[in-house]
């Protein structure tokens, strides 16, 4: 199953391992009867619905014992319906998020963000969340989400290295807007590519990133004003920062 679909929980795998449940089973149905299946459920390449028809056919069963096939079958189709209801409870809880999310007063400012997409608006949103005075700096913000690194100097040696007590989900929310917000954002993308260029890896980049758009973000929360490209990159123009001179020479005009 794991060679013939990208992912289990998808309807195509449940679907076939519910009238399929065993090796055996699927071994006895029909090519035209798979090919069947695999066109009533919107699977179009005819090549890859081959391979997949070619590996049923050749698979080898990991036993013959029926004391260990039969449970094995009924606990296939246990946890098909297990997995069904899972992830109607994940579409429920997704539609509430949404309904919540675009309904919130702030929602605004993270919806139109480079990369952060249907995904990532609601937990950037719900990071900073409702309370402006709850956080009283960017880098509060940083340290309390752990994308700020940890700093230890002991005479004239001083180690940096990455934060781990802190919110896990928090910290990769940030993490992977900035990763996303590479290819959406002119400036991220030159300073992710300036950090690469600089010896760092693409974790490393990616977090040095996270550091600069919490800046950005916290500015956007506590003034209530939604983030806008062409004025972020003017403004690096007028700075005379040193990340301007590696932007695109399309945005120059700007």
């Amino acid at each position: 199953m794991l060679n013939w679909f990208d992912d289990l929980d998808t309807p195509v795998a449940m679907d076939f391992l519910e009238r399929w449940p065993t090796l055996e089973e699927a071994q006895r149905a029909r090519p035209a009867a798979l090919r069947k299946f695999f066109a009533k459920h919107g699977c179009h390449n005819r090549q890859r619905n081959e391979k997949r028809i070619a590996g049923v056919r050749q698979a080898l069963p990991l036993t013959q014992d029926a004391a260990i096939r039969e449970p094995g079958r009924a606990r296939a189709l246990t946890e098909v319906a297990l997995l069904r209801q899972l992830l109607q409870g994940i579409a429920e809880l997704e539609n509430m998020i949404e309904e919540l999310t675009a309904a919130h007063e702030d929602f605004a400012l993270f919806e139109g963000l480079p990369g952060a997409g249907a995904a990532l608006a609601p937990r950037l949103l719900a990071a900073f969340g409702s309370r402006r005075e709850r956080f009283e700096s960017a880098g509060e913000v940083r340290t309390t989400s752990g994308i700020a690194p940890v700093r230890n100097q002991s005479g004239k040696r001083e180690r940096v290295h990455v934060r781990w007590a802190c919110p896990k989900f928090l910290r990769q929310t940030f993490h992977e807007f900035a990763a996303f917000s590479v290819r959406q954002s002119v400036w991220a993308g030159a300073f992710y590519e300036q950090k690469r260029k600089q010896g760092k890896d693409h974790h490393a980049a990616v977090r040095a990133l996270a550091f600069q758009w919490i800046r950005i973000l916290y500015r956007c929360w506590q003034d209530s004003k939604p983030y806008e490209e062409s004025r972020y990159l003017a403004a690096l123009e007028r700075r005379g920062s040193p990340l301007a001179s590696c932007l695109p020479a399309t945005v120059e005009s700007l």
